[in-house]
C-alpha cells in the first residue's frame, strides 16, 4: 500500500467555504439500542400513545430535509445524496420494527437552491407537519428558525458559526474551532517527507482566511518535530479561481513546495492539481480537505495520484468490524443508493434522531429527545466517528481552551490516492489517528478503534 449582481455573489462566496473548513473531527456511543431502552412499543406490540406532537402518528415519526441542490457552484453532491443516507438509515430501522411502535419516514425534502435556506426552513416551520428536520447546504440561514420552533435539527456540521450555542443542533461532529492549530496537517506532511509547505485559501471567506491561517500556524508550531516550514502563503485567491491558480503555482516552484495543503473547494483543488500537473509538479503531493469522492478522483485519472484526503468518519476502506460500516454498507446497497460522504453524513444524522427518540422513551416529544440527547455524552454513531461528548460540545473549543468544548481525542482518518481509487493510510482495524486532546505537544499519533 501506497502511504499511506457581484456583491451579492461575493457575500455568497464568502460563506460557502464553511464546506472546505471544517477539519476531520475524530474524539463509544451512547447508541446501544438494549441499554438505552431499544424501539420500544406497548405490550401487545402497538405504539404507545403520544398526543398533540407536530410529525408523530400512530404509525409514523415524520421528518422534513432541506438543504442544496440546485445552483451548487462547488462541484459536491449534497442535499440529494444526503437524503440517501438518511432514507438507508431509516430502511434499516424501520425494517427492525422502527422506535416505539412506529416507522421513521422522510415525508418533506426542500431545495434552498442555495440562496434561500431560510425560506425552505420558515416553510417546514409553517407546516408544523414533521417532528423535525435535518439540513445539508452551503448557507445555513434558516437552522436558528428551526431550533427557536423548538424542533431538533440535525445537520451537515460544516458551519461551525450557526452550530455554536444552539443546544438543539446535532451534527456528525461537535462545533468545531476554525481557528485552532491542529496535528492532522503536519502528520500529513510527514508521511510524504514534506519539508516546504504551500498553504492556499480563498481571500473572499473569512472562514477560508481563518483555515489557512491555522494550517499555517500548525506547520510552524510543530516544525521544530516535523522538520516542516511553511515556504508559501496565498490566502487572497479568488473563489472558484476564475483566472487560474498559475502565478501561485509558479512561485510555490520557486519556492521549493514539496507538500500543499489548502482550503478550497473541490473544484478549486482540482483546478490546482491541473496546473502543478502543468507546470510539472504533478508530483507534490496535496492534502485534500474534502475529495473524498470516489467516482470524482476515478475520473480524474492520474491528477490526484499520491495525494493524501482527509476523513471526518470510518472510510468505506476501512475493517467494518462489529461498527455501524456494516449496517451503512449493506442499507445503501438494499436501497439502490451510492456510497458518499455526504451520504454517511446523512446516515450519521438519521442515528443521532433514533438515539434522541430511544433515550427520550416511549412518552416523547420534541424538547425531551433534544434533552435525552444532550446526555449522551459518548457518541460515535456505532464506531463511526471520534466520541462526541453532547453535553458540552454544543460551543466552539478555543487556542488556549482546546479541552472544556473540544474532543478529548484530536483524531483523523486519512486515505490516499493510488491507481485513481482510495487507499486507507494505517491499520484497517484500527483506520483513526489519535492524539491526547488536552496535550497539545508533538507526538506520534495512536491507531485508535472506536466502539
Amino acid at each position: 500500500m501506497s502511504i499511506g449582481g457581484w456583491s451579492a455573489r461575493r457575500r455568497v462566496a464568502a460563506l460557502l467555504l464553511a464546506l472546505v473548513l471544517v477539519p476531520a473531527a475524530c474524539g463509544n456511543s451512547g447508541d446501544d439500542d438494549e441499554a438505552a431502552g431499544g424501539g420500544g412499543s406497548s405490550p401487545d406490540g402497538s405504539a404507545a400513545p403520544v398526543d398533540g406532537v407536530p410529525g408523530v402518528t400512530d404509525d409514523e415519526i415524520r421528518y422534513a430535509a432541506f438543504g442544496t441542490r440546485s445552483n451548487n457552484p462547488t462541484g459536491a453532491c449534497v442535499l440529494d445524496c444526503f437524503v440517501d443516507g438518511i432514507e438507508a438509515y431509516f430502511a434499516f430501522r424501520n425494517s427492525e420494527g422502527g422506535v416505539h411502535g412506529r416507522d421513521m419516514v422522510l415525508t418533506t425534502v426542500l431545495d434552498d437552491e442555495l440562496s434561500e435556506n431560510q425560506e425552505r426552513a420558515l416553510e417546514i416551520v409553517s407546516a408544523n407537519d414533521t417532528f423535525g428536520a435535518f439540513s445539508a447546504t452551503q448557507l445555513a440561514s434558516g437552522w436558528h428558525d428551526i431550533t427557536e420552533a423548538g424542533m431538533p435539527l440535525y445537520v451537515w456540521g460544516i458551519h461551525s458559526a450557526e452550530m455554536n450555542g444552539e443546544d438543539a443542533i446535532f451534527a456528525n461532529n461537535g462545533v468545531i474551532c476554525g481557528t485552532c492549530t491542529s496535528r492532522t496537517q503536519p502528520y500529513a506532511g510527514t508521511l510524504v517527507d514534506a519539508s516546504k509547505v504551500g498553504v492556499l485559501g480563498y481571500g473572499v471567506s473569512q472562514a477560508s482566511k481563518d483555515c489557512a491561517g491555522a494550517q499555517a500556524a500548525s506547520v510552524e508550531r510543530y516544525g521544530g518535530e516535523t522538520g516542516q516550514e511553511v515556504a508559501f502563503l496565498n490566502d487572497e485567491l479568488a473563489f472558484g479561481l476564475p483566472n487560474g491558480i498559475a502565478p501561485e503555482v509558479s512561485a510555490m516552484k520557486r519556492a521549493g513546495v514539496d507538500f500543499i495543503t489548502a482550503c478550497l473547494d473541490l473544484n478549486g483543488m482540482k483546478t490546482l492539481a491541473q496546473e502543478l500537473e502543468r507546470q510539472g509538479m504533478g508530483d507534490v503531493p496535496m492534502l485534500h480537505p474534502n475529495t473524498y469522492d470516489a467516482r470524482f478522483v476515478a475520473d480524474a485519472g492520474e491528477l490526484f495520484e499520491g495525494d493524501l484526503v482527509q476523513v471526518s468518519f470510518r472510510p468505506f476502506e476501512a475493517d467494518p468490524g462489529d461498527s455501524g460500516l456494516a449496517d451503512y454498507l449493506e442499507w445503501m446497497e438494499e436501497t439502490g443508493s451510492e456510497l458518499s460522504e455526504t451520504a454517511m453524513v446523512g446516515w450519521i444524522n438519521a442515528d443521532l434522531a433514533y438515539q434522541g427518540l430511544v433515550a427520550a422513551g416511549e412518552s416523547f416529544d420534541r424538547a425531551s429527545v433534544i434533552e435525552a440527547t444532550n446526555e449522551i455524552t459518548d457518541y460515535t454513531a456505532d464506531g463511526l466517528l471520534n466520541p462526541i461528548d453532547w453535553s458540552r460540545q454544543h460551543d466552539a473549543p478555543t487556542e488556549d481552551d482546546p479541552a472544556d468544548h473540544g474532543y478529548s481525542r484530536e483524531c483523523v482518518s486519512l486515505v490516499q490516492v493510488h491507481d485513481g481509487a482510495f487507499e486507507l493510510v494505517g491499520d484497517p482495524e484500527k483506520p483513526f489517528w489519535c492524539w491526547d486532546g488536552g496535550d497539545r505537544d508533538w507526538a506520534e499519533p495512536e491507531e485508535t478503534d472506536f466502539e
